[in-house]
């Protein structure tokens, strides 16, 4: 299903649901904004969500946007493995649910 190439059918959105996808644009880039929390991190963020959610797409996309923002290897690596440790933390946590009384 996953296709780099279909990214460039965004467009379809834009002119089919101009007003809802124009509104997502503008809370995108607010969103990514440098602010309390600087754009390279939220950047990290973003890719810590997408592993979890694992969407390639974004994984792909923020990835880059981090690497332009300046994150090293170093960096996409401990933010993996603090996305690991989130994802596997709700198993565990879940896991109380199998004692259920």
């Amino acid at each position: 299903m996953y296709e780099a190439g279909n990214l460039e059918r965004l467009g379809e959105l834009d002119k089919n649901a101009k007003d809802g996808m124009k509104a997502f644009w503008a809370f995108d880039k607010a969103a990514f904004a440098d602010g309390a929390i600087d754009g390279k991190t939220k950047q990290l963020l973003a890719v810590a969500v997408a592993l979890t959610t694992q969407c390639p797409y974004c994984i792909e996309l923020h990835t880059q946007a981090a690497r332009d923002a300046g994150a090293s290897d170093e960096e996409l690596s401990e933010t993996a493995v603090v996305a690991a440790a989130i994802r596997a933390g709700g198993a565990i946590t879940h896991a109380t649910h199998m004692f259920s009384k």
